[in-house]
């Protein structure tokens, strides 16, 4: 029963998403919500401040818990590791309102879709929905599966004949009607905050103008029984039909149901490339529409935001589309939602700032009790003890110290901005001084973007033949290869110029033939499409065929490393399919007779060289009519090929690369290659750019996914390198040696295939090979988005370096993602430069660096300036004084607040140094550091504090007025006193005029431009301070200053400062005592807390060890004589996740029990005597 009742009282929101929230129902109590709000009164806002920063305190005070369907309020909490809550009301939408009847009949579905939430949804005969508004998305209570669904959609559940058959004649005015009331505009709008929210005013401005163009596009969409009608676009809603009719902005997702066309995804991929978008099959399977398309679904969809450049309509009409999804469901919702609620930042040193504030207040609070104490114990009244008390509570904690944290963010900035990079999210400049891992794509990061042909291998009777150069100049020979070459592709004529992917590009140009558009050529067929024909060009090689029409085409994905067209050649009844892709999938699909005995070892003596290598296939299709093109499944049509050959191209590094790895190697910065080519191909590029240094050993690790009778299993292979006498460098299997030879490096590489593998079977040695795995090739996009998650459970701080392209999920899941594209993508990444090459990297990590240590710097000034003060104000308050006003103002705003607003102006060091500066502020530096010159300034204080009332001049001034006029006139010779001077020196409490005020208030003063200049540290990470010019002024000014006031003699000057002329000699002896302490604190500081040797000395000695995951694994696997493993097998145990058997150092009693025996060095044979 209380199960049921806690069941019923929380639910789970996009269970399984990145965005998964827990919710809880409560229903509101008035008579507690009335007695917050007479608290909330009663503490003149204090307590509604906390409830603002606390919602669940808010929900628990005034809310009682209550089962989801019955609440008015619901309470969310994210499931990650910051638990965050957010406090939401339930509304409810009336369909009454509506201009039409609906019926109240609970068994009559309200709209067609059978799939839909709003069915469910729907209380009858109140005809209301219950919803809540999270992060811009609205979600109605599901009264079947007791949950809140998401609206604004088709569901996933619906299936290819369900989308063309439901939606493809439209949907009736009155279902539009119910759909716009539930689901929302389609909108995505930005609120521009008011002038009070300036800091994220520019940023929300973006935004606006991002997408404000988005809201206004005007369409067609076909109703049913009614036709066409044109409207604007915020009333599309899903389901609804929309047309295409050319180019087009679109303004909302949609499945193509009929016709193609081309779109440029710039705005998702990065790339301004065409990408061809292919109409959903009418297939009458149950099976979900996402489902049956597999990896490929994104090839039938067209995403908000993106633009339609070409449509091709089929022979049954206009090229349509149902809307998918509408506002901040939509691609580009989801893009604008990831910037307007970023993920949190789990950086400690943010969690650090807060706990030394909070013992800053202990501080303070411990101050509040003893002026208290004082106060009182001298019977001061009541209402002036509490104001001094409360003086004292508030010195400890300077206004301005939260603000420390981001200065140095802000100076980062604009020297970021200087160097075209940009940046929006500014409290990532300081974790960028943290990285010391960065992932780099590396086609068009680490290599050029374009490709330069080199060559092509066709076949022959199973066999390849002689290389065609294209050095030569000459064009590809006539043959199914060069067909292939000139039809494989997804290349686009648009306004007379040919477009498309630069790979494709370049293939089709050593091809030699021209391109353009036919509406002739498949109208003979029966068909009413417009068709790609292909023509031989001036430049081409002769050939038999007049002309290649294309009439299909499968596009090509990242997932399924492949694309293929059906062609038709001039001339001949039969059609031809021609496939490309990655050469050990394009052999996967070809007879095995066809493809040559040498295929792998062809294939690495081209991708060891660093060549990017495609391979052709083809097969001769035989079709009844022609028309059924259309209708052909791409698994059909893919299958029983034969190999042609290979196209191999040169992709050179960019001349930045190299020297940058180089850097980031000398800092002891890790580099990782997360490239989507081929594993070969990668490791080159690797050792080319010194990405893998001289010597290193190269480990491949190939795992296999489970069959029948065998456990999944990993393979490790040792990759040696020798250098024949030509000087040209092979690269070869090295079966011999069991072990990496000593003294050298070792660096794992994989496929995405493995990584998969191993992620999904062997968890638990997934980190150890992670922190030695350099590259990772064949990577999907969401593999890219698990590495890196990988990579930051190890406790590695990671920058993703990438063109883009397939980079997204990555860029934003790093600590640091640096895109090089300008396209409406690249918002998604913290930081975005327009140079598009690596140097972005270390500059963005100097200046991270630079940052940080000058919010370190800033904080611990303004830390010891409390605490100076504190000591100093705790001094005089003994005996009933303080400072006057204008001695706190000049050292808050003349000193203090220009020397903080200008300390982080130090540029960065421009070499890296081998090391990270601390990211902790409880860091024991940084606490010595503080502890130690509140020491000092505090001896130093408490020193002239007492030597002043030795002095025979002195007296108490409050106490005996008359005595100190006497004896101030034989003191001072050069000044005329009178009883001026005394001023307020009466018994009232709280008097400023006091020769020990007039001692400390120098001291104090001395002891904050000191902790300035010591805190403002140059090299390594920032540029020494005589470089800051402005703060060098500044503090030298302010040095200046006090020692005028010190030593002048102006009447108007003491009177208005409130000081008291004391002997020449006791003015020299303050300058020495704080001369003297900030040579002591300097020395400190730098000869012993700065010294970095001396902290390595004491660690060492001491066995303090970094207790970050991949250090201790690093030290784990460094006194493991058996890892890394070379040339075995290993094999999981049972499927079980972790569990991992080497029969070459594990004995049957060793075993535990549970786990499979597997014995010997890798032998298939002796695995299968075991099974």
């Amino acid at each position: 029963m209380e199960k049921s009742k806690k069941d019923s009282h929380q639910a789970v929101l996009n269970e399984g998403e990145e965005n998964e929230l827990e919710v809880f129902g409560y229903h509101t109590q008035n008579l507690r919500r009335a007695l917050c709000l007479v608290i909330a009164i009663l503490t003149l806002g204090a307590v509604q401040l906390m409830f603002y920063w606390r919602p669940e305190w808010w929900v628990w005070t005034s809310c009682i818990p209550c089962p989801l369907q019955e609440a008015d309020t619901v309470l969310l909490r994210t499931t990650d590791e910051f638990r965050r809550y957010m406090r939401k009301k339930v509304f409810c939408l009336h369909l009454s309102t509506l201009k039409f009847p609906i019926s109240k009949n609970p068994e009559e579905p309200l709209v067609a879709d059978r799939h839909s939430v709003i069915n469910q949804a729907v209380m009858k005969p109140e005809l209301k929905l219950r919803c809540i508004q999270v992060q811009k998305i609205r979600y109605v209570w599901d009264f079947l599966k007791k949950r809140f669904q998401k609206v604004g959609l088709l569901e996933d559940s619906n299936s290819c004949f369900d989308i063309h058959h439901t939606f493809g004649l439209g949907l009736t005015n009155e279902e539009q009607e119910v759909r716009r009331l539930v689901c929302g505009p389609n909108a995505i709008e930005v609120e521009i905050q008011p002038i009070w929210k300036l800091l994220v005013k520019q940023q929300s401005v973006k935004l606006h103008k991002l997408v404000e163009e988005h809201n206004k596009v005007q369409v067609t969409i076909t109703v049913r029984d009614k036709g066409l009608q044109e409207l604007e676009s915020r009333l599309l809603v899903p389901g609804d039909i929309l047309i295409l009719p050319g180019k087009i902005s679109l303004p909302c997702d949609a499945v193509l149901i009929d016709g193609s066309c081309v779109v440029n995804e710039g705005m998702l991929t990065g790339e301004s490339i065409p990408v061809t978008k292919t109409p959903l099959p009418q297939t009458e399977n149950t099976m979900p529409w996402k489902s049956h398309s597999l990896e490929d679904y994104r090839k039938h969809v067209l995403f908000c935001g993106t633009e339609v450049i070409q449509v091709k309509p089929s022979g049954q009409g206009p090229v349509r589309a149902v809307v998918l999804q509408t506002g901040y469901n939509t691609a580009k919702g989801d893009l604008v939602r990831s910037i307007l609620y970023p993920r949190p930042l789990n950086f400690k040193l943010y969690n650090d700032a807060f706990k030394f504030m909070v013992f800053l207040a202990c501080i303070g609070v411990v101050g509040f009790f003893y002026a208290l104490g004082v106060y009182m114990y001298h019977e001061v009244p009541p209402r002036e003890t509490a104001t001094m008390a409360l003086i004292l509570l508030t010195a400890t904690v300077p206004p301005v110290l939260p603000a420390a944290l981001t200065i140095g963010n802000v100076y980062a900035q604009k020297r970021l901005k200087k160097k075209k990079i940009f940046c929006i999210s500014p409290q990532r400049i300081n974790m960028c001084g943290q990285i010391n891992l960065v992932c780099f794509d590396k086609t068009g990061t680490l290599t050029e973007d374009g490709l330069d042909l080199w060559g092509t291998v066709p076949t022959a009777g199973n066999c390849f033949q002689a290389v065609h150069s294209f050095a030569s100049g000459e064009a590809v020979p006539w043959s199914p290869l060069c067909a292939a070459m000139t039809s494989c592709h997804s290349l686009i004529l648009l306004d007379g110029t040919i477009q498309g992917d630069p790979l494709d590009l370049k293939m089709f140009e050593g091809t030699g033939w021209n391109m353009e558009e036919s509406q002739e050529a498949s109208c003979k067929f029966g068909m009413a499409d417009s068709n790609t024909v292909i023509r031989p060009g001036p430049k081409a090689s002769q050939s038999p065929v007049d002309s290649i029409t294309i009439l299909r085409q499968f596009p090509f994905s990242s997932g399924l490393q492949r694309m293929s067209v059906i062609a038709q050649l001039a001339g001949d009844l039969h059609l031809h399919v021609y496939m490309k892709g990655a050469p050990e999938m394009v052999a996967r699909f070809c007879r095995s007779e066809t493809v040559p005995k040498n295929f792998p070892q062809e294939l690495r003596n081209y991708t060891v060289q660093g060549f990017r290598v495609i391979a052709l296939a083809h097969k001769t299709l035989k079709m009844e009519k022609l028309s059924d093109v259309d209708h052909l499944a791409r698994e059909k049509v893919e299958c029983e090929l034969a190999f042609l050959g290979l196209l191999i191209m040169e992709n050179r590094l960019k001349k930045e690369t190299r020297p940058v790895l180089k850097e980031l190697s000398e800092a002891r910065i890790r580099t990782v290659m997360v490239t989507g080519d081929n594993l070969q191909t990668a490791i080159t590029v690797a050792k080319n750019s010194e990405m893998i240094p001289v010597g290193s050993q190269v480990i491949i690790v190939e795992a296999n996914e489970p069959g029948d009778l065998v456990p999944a299993s990993v393979t490790w292979q040792l990759v040696g390198t020798q250098e024949p006498g030509s000087g040209k460098k092979d690269t070869y299997i090295d079966i011999g040696n069991s072990s990496v030879p000593d003294g050298k490096g070792y660096h794992f590489a994989m496929s995405g295939k493995s990584y998969q593998v191993l992620f999904h079977h062997f968890y638990s040695m997934l980190p150890q090979i992670l922190v030695n795995g350099t590259i990772f090739a064949r990577m999907s996009p969401g593999q890219k988005s698990s590495l890196v998650e990988e990579f930051q459970k190890l406790n590695y701080y990671v920058g993703m370096c990438g063109d883009g392209a397939n980079d997204c999920g990555a860029l934003k899941m790093a600590h640091a993602g640096i895109s090089l594209s300008e396209q409406e993508a690249s918002v998604a990444s913290p930081f975005t430069s327009k140079t598009a090459n690596i140097e972005c990297v270390p500059h963005l990590i100097r200046e991270g660096r630079a940052a940080l240590v000058s919010s370190f710097g800033v904080f611990k000034y303004l830390t010891m300036y409390g605490i100076i003060q504190f000591i100093g104000t705790s001094l005089l308050y003994w005996q009933l004084q303080l400072f006057g006003n204008y001695q706190y103002l000049l050292q808050d705003v003349a000193i203090t607040l220009m020397v903080s607003l200008t300390m982080s102006i130090n540029h960065a060091y421009p070499k890296l140094a081998p090391y990270r500066p601390a990211g902790q502020l409880l860091s024991p530096q940084l606490l010595l550091s503080v502890f130690m010159n509140s020491c000092f300034t505090c001896i130093v204080q408490v020193c002239t504090f007492l030597s002043v009332k030795q002095q025979p001049w002195y007296c108490e001034v409050y106490k005996y007025s008359e005595c100190f006029l006497v004896k101030q006139s034989n003191l001072s010779t050069n000044m005329s006193l009178d009883r001026n001077w005394t001023g307020n020196a009466t018994l009232v409490p709280a008097s400023v005029l006091s020769f020990e005020g007039t001692t400390l208030w120098p001291i104090v003063t001395f002891n904050c431009i000191s902790a300035a200049f010591i805190f403002s540290k140059g090299k390594p990470f920032r540029k020494p301070i005589y470089t800051n010019y402005l703060f060098s002024l500044l503090l030298t000014s302010a040095v200046g200053l006090t020692i005028f006031i010190l030593f002048s003699d102006f009447q108007d000057l003491y009177r208005k400062m409130e000081f008291i002329p004391t002997t020449t000699s006791w003015r020299v002896s303050i300058l020495v005592a704080a001369f003297v302490q900030f040579c002591v604190a300097f020395f400190v500081e730098d000869a012993i807390l700065q010294n970095r040797e001396l902290w390595l000395f004491i660690k060492k000695e001491f066995g303090f060890y970094s207790k970050s995951q991949y250090r201790i694994l690093q030290r784990k696997l460094a006194e493991d004589s058996t890892w890394p493993p070379m040339n075995r097998t290993d094999y999981a145990v049972n499927g079980k996740n972790g569990f991992y058997v080497n029969r070459a150092y594990e004995s049957p009693e060793e075993v535990p029990k549970g786990k499979l025996k597997l014995g010997g060095q890798a032998s298939e044979e002796h695995f299968w005597t075991r099974l």
